[in-house]
């Protein structure tokens, strides 16, 4: 079977279609994220560490790391800021140093930048993954030589100079070239991980059947992993978790061996707590003196103040279940055990102490 494997210092993560799915965490990524773009315009990681610690408490096997930042202050004061060649490369480094500081999770060097791609393969202790190379001949001439120089596994990403195609013939077509490709340049199909592009389903009705039969044919056909933006087929639709969490088990089940998406539940803040009081108050509802905000959005059923795993998360883990990927439901059990109320963690069920009742 086709296991692609991405290390850190100590830790390894397997891609493979007789492996658990493997998240891989999208959260440090400054595009569309403008509160961290101006942090890492100041000099601020904070949040980017605080994002690597809770992706990774949260499941996510690889952490995806991405310098595409615009540091528009800097731009005005000074001109070789307007180029992401100027500003890639020494951001990747600061961020791959950051994120290695905080977790010990396998990473993914994410950048367009060529200069970005080895400043963060040359900081990444172990065997990160790369993203990505794309079908057009001169991104390949400059991609695939770092992925030999460096032998590391590398996303392909199914588009090429004619754009992304919406035809599924046409992106497998994109797929096979890179995997020849990279053939010549020595790397094997096992470190290519195909990204078949998953398009908008409220956009195009057949997104969904498209990437499930193209997973099916790279799988089949070329024996490659395969891995996608998981969020992209729910775009511009509401209730995006109800679509991507029927996606995710379905398109697992097809052949998909990972996805790059966030495994976080972003926790509530203090204006939605701050309302849903005001509401229950105005209800008549009398709370407990002194009941924290932990308590109280949780039994509201407003979530956690605390980052912890998303519903995404949660349907891969039944799906790995269900898929015999997790043997004997450790990990759905681990994740799922209702931890004891303070003072009854020597209790048994429902709470009783002791052992059975003798009968008289």
């Amino acid at each position: 079977m086709t296991r692609t494997v991405v290390e850190s210092k100590t830790k390894t993560a397997i891609i493979g279609f007789d492996e658990p799915f493997c998240v891989i965490g999208e959260r440090i990524n400054p595009t569309g994220r403008a509160i961290l773009n101006a942090e890492l315009e100041a000099g601020d990681f904070s949040r980017v560490e605080s994002d690597a610690i809770a992706q990774a408490a949260a499941g996510a096997s690889i952490l995806d790391i991405n310098s595409g930042a615009v540091f528009s202050n800097k731009m005005a004061e000074d001109p070789r800021y307007a180029d992401n060649n100027f500003v890639e490369p020494t951001l990747m480094r600061e961020l791959v140093l950051r994120v290695q500081a905080v977790v010990d999770t396998p990473l993914c060097i994410d950048s367009s930048v060529p200069g970005a791609l080895e400043n963060g393969l040359a900081a990444a202790e172990g065997r990160p993954l790369l993203n990505s190379v794309t079908g057009e001949e001169d991104r390949l001439e400059l991609v695939l030589p770092l992925v030999k120089k460096y032998n590391v596994p590398v996303v392909a990403i199914s588009n090429d100079d004619t754009g992304i195609s919406e035809n599924p013939d046409v992106r497998f077509a994109v797929a096979k070239k890179i995997v020849e490709r990279a053939a010549d340049f020595g790397i094997p199909a096992h470190d290519i991980v195909v990204d078949p592009l998953v398009m908008p389903v409220g956009a195009m009705g057949t997104a969904g059947l498209q990437v499930f039969t193209l997973v099916r044919r790279l799988r089949d056909e070329l024996g490659v992993n395969t891995t996608c933006g998981a969020s992209n087929i729910s775009f511009g639709l509401p209730n995006r978790h109800g679509i991507n969490d029927a996606f995710l088990p379905m398109a697992m089940v097809a052949g998909m061996t990972s996805a790059i998406m966030n495994p976080v539940a972003l926790p509530i803040g203090p204006k939605k707590i701050a309302e849903k009081r005001a509401e229950v108050e105005a209800a008549g509802i009398v709370l407990p003196e002194g009941m924290t905000d932990e308590a109280f959005v949780q039994m509201f059923g407003l979530g956690s103040t605390k980052p912890r795993s998303g519903k995404e998360m949660e349907a891969i883990r039944a799906a790995n279940f269900l898929t015999n990927n997790d043997p004997h439901g450790g990990e759905w059990i681990r994740t799922n055990k209702i931890a004891p109320k303070a003072g009854d963690e020597n209790r048994g069920r429902a709470g009783r102490s002791g052992g059975r009742r003798r009968r008289g």
